[in-house]
């Protein structure tokens, strides 16, 4: 079984300079889309809950250095607490979300002030920490291939999407802006429904990717009967369909579980979207995107489903949601070589030509977009733009190790979580890759998530 490193230049994994220019590179990045995301609004809005989902935003940008400075300061550098205190606020385990308005959390200007002391003394240790890049086992030094340098970048800018969902539950006037994305390719009205990912063994997951997170691993040999997988991911047009025809009435379509919840929530349509005038089909819906209330576009993926709506629309269409080792497969497995890539186009990192990540965008690009980053199974937009439901329940790999610690993932295995993939429009680079495994309960929809469908081919393809 074959996988490739984090970095793009596997030289760099063994040139000190170059890691260390990665690595805080990476942390500034980090940084500066944390700082956008908590200047952006007031203070009142900054220690206000908007949604008893999600924390206040004071909150995530104090645990961001609070959980900085225990790997770094504490874990790779030897450092004492710099305010023990504060350490029982932000353990995100003993406080559920709507619980930490009630806790006495530092103030906006205190939290700034100590992820700037975190982040001085973080770039000083960065300066003189040895990394040893010799095959040690993962799970046995946290500063091989700077392993929690890598752990804490991919924290922060994953509490950064967090808080880029806080902003869309946001009730106010807008704050952020971004560029649309460009418009679809001349070839997307023109592409396939489906794609064919035929039958045979793949290599899932990784052991060598240097700054993969414990559920990631290890790489393993995973048999996968052949499989057609939509090219694209469903678009608001086709779940605009779904609507028109009763999908949400009827209980045909839905688990029990599932209509039992759609019930219970009242769900008749994605979230933020209501009907605006008597039109048909999508013209009739308008959405909240950021405080900006905008008409529905057809050709872009839907978001804000949940994983219940997702599988009634499967069902409705005929199809079902990919499980994710066929999920990994469409985005992963070269036929031509039999090798498993870093990313569906390949091993490079992602640029804004590949892939619509980082927030460069504030929804995603329209279906069929992003042509050079295919994967070799011609399924297009397999990373970035929505997270994408699957099949799955969230489950470790074979030979699953914990590490570093086991509230990261093992806590979390077990039927109630289902997998998502392929990271949304909001991902940081840094913080996603073609092994990447995200994991929530069926009923969340706050999450940039969308899907695409699946259906199995003939026995033997």
């Amino acid at each position: 079984m074959t996988d490739n490193t984090q970095l793009s230049d596997a030289d760099a994994l063994n040139d000190t300079d170059a890691l260390r220019e990665r690595i805080a590179a990476e942390l500034v990045a980090a940084r500066e889309r944390t700082t956008l995301l908590t200047t952006a609004i007031d203070e009142a809005d900054l220690v206000k809950q908007h949604s008893p989902l999600m924390s206040p935003l004071v909150w995530d940008l104090a645990h961001i250095a609070n959980q900085e400075e225990l790997w770094l300061l504490r874990e790779v550098g030897g450092r004492d607490p710099l305010h023990p205190e504060v350490d029982p606020l932000y353990d995100a385990f003993e406080h559920p979300r709507a619980a930490r308005p009630t806790l006495p959390l530092l103030a906006p200007g205190e939290a700034r002030g100590y992820g700037r002391e975190v982040r001085g003394r973080v770039l000083d240790l960065l300066e003189r920490a040895a990394f040893d890049a010799a095959p040690t086992a993962f799970g046995e030094s946290l500063t091989v291939n700077a392993f929690a340098f890598g752990q804490v970048a991919q924290h922060e800018v994953q509490h950064d999407e967090t808080m880029l969902a806080t902003h869309q539950l946001r009730v106010g006037p807008p704050v952020l802006a971004a560029p649309p994305p460009p418009p679809a390719p001349a070839d997307a009205a023109t592409l396939p429904t489906e794609v064919l990912v035929p039958g045979g063994p793949f290599t899932m997951g990784t052991s060598t990717e240097p700054w993969a997170l414990d559920n990631e691993r290890p790489a393993h040999e995973v048999q996968v009967a052949g499989f057609y997988l939509d090219t694209t991911p469903v678009t608001n047009a086709a779940y605009a369909e779904f609507i028109a025809d009763g999908g949400y009435d009827n209980p045909r379509w839905w688990t029990a579980d599932g209509w039992a919840h759609r019930q219970r929530a009242g769900l008749t349509a994605p979230l933020f979207w209501t009907r605006e005038g008597g039109r048909a089909g999508v013209s009739e819906w308008v959405r909240v995107a950021f405080g900006r209330k905008e008409p529905i576009i057809g050709d872009e993926p839907v978001l804000h489903v949940c994983w219940y709506e997702a599988d009634a629309y499967a069902r409705w269409a005929g199809r079902r949601l990919p499980t994710e080792a066929e999920w990994e497969k469409a985005a992963r497995h070269d036929p031509a070589s039999g090798r498993s890539r870093r990313y569906p186009w390949g091993d490079e990192d992602p640029t804004p030509s590949l892939a619509n990540l980082g927030q460069r965008h504030l929804r995603p690009a329209p279906a069929g977009s992003y042509p050079a980053g295919a994967a070799p199974s011609g399924a297009r937009q397999l990373i970035g733009d929505v997270w994408e439901w699957t099949s799955s329940d969230f489950l470790p790999y074979p030979g699953f190790t914990a590490w570093p610690y086991k509230e990261y993932s093992e806590v979390f295995f077990g039927p109630e979580y289902k997998v998502l993939r392929g990271g949304a429009f909001g991902v940081s680079p840094v913080a996603i890759r073609g092994t990447f495994r995200n994991w929530d309960y069926p009923i969340r929809r706050q999450i940039f998530a969308g899907f695409r469908t699946a259906r199995s081919a003939p026995e033997g393809v």
